[in-house]
């Protein structure tokens, strides 16, 4: 399946910083004292995002949170212990960030992809409930494309190479296989229990996110 498959939504804007592309700004802060080793795991740290009423809307990573606030999009509600650093300044990495104008957030926000279709599920195979890596998984038709299935929210679901073999093209309960839930869109409430799950480490997240 195509794997940037979209559903009519709008290709979420790029932001440039000074006729820089925003990953190039963004790696420009990381130190040149630090690990190797460590700059990937920074940059790419989940940090909660709010909307201007701070409502929150999304997940996005530390690299793109660095350059919404260094183009005045928005500013640290929270930051955690680690800095990236430039030539001349130091900036606290964000773990909550909150815009500074107000987002409609279409009721139906989330494209469906690979991704969004693995976080909906957990990374979790729908078949065997066993969890996997993202390399290690792959998406289901419920109803198999040959018989009209389609690639929507409702019909596509993550699974583990095995049990993709074991059920071919038939349905679940020809491969005498069974859902462990039934496909479903992303919906606010979906969301919400995402960012719980990616954040919950983060103390910093609880009071936006109504534990």
């Amino acid at each position: 399946m195509n794997n940037r498959l979209k559903i009519g939504l709008r290709p979420r804007p790029k932001i440039g910083l000074g006729g820089i592309a925003p990953e190039a700004a963004a790696a420009k802060l990381l130190s040149p004292m630090a690990s190797p080793a460590s700059r990937p795991s920074v940059m790419q740290a989940p940090v909660l995002v709010l909307n201007a009423t701070f409502e929150p809307i999304n997940v996005t990573a530390v690299r793109r949170a660095l350059v919404l606030m260094l183009k005045g999009v928005a500013q640290a509600e929270e930051t955690n212990h680690t800095q990236v650093h430039s030539t001349s300044k130091a900036i606290q990495v964000p773990s909550v960030i909150r815009l500074l104008s107000y987002r409609h957030i279409p009721q139906q926000s989330r494209a469906l992809s690979r991704k969004n279709i693995l976080l909906r599920d957990r990374n979790t195979c729908q078949f065997c409930a066993a969890a996997f890596p993202a390399s290690e998984l792959t998406l289901d038709h419920v109803l198999p494309r040959s018989r009209g299935g389609r690639s929507s929210w409702e019909n596509l679901v993550a699974c583990c190479y095995a049990c993709n073999n074991r059920k071919g093209d038939r349905t679940p309960e020809e491969a005498g296989l069974k859902l462990q839930r039934r496909p479903r869109p992303f919906t606010l409430h979906t969301s919400r229990q995402l960012m719980r799950l990616i954040g919950h480490r983060d103390e910093k997240w609880r009071k936006y996110l109504f534990y």
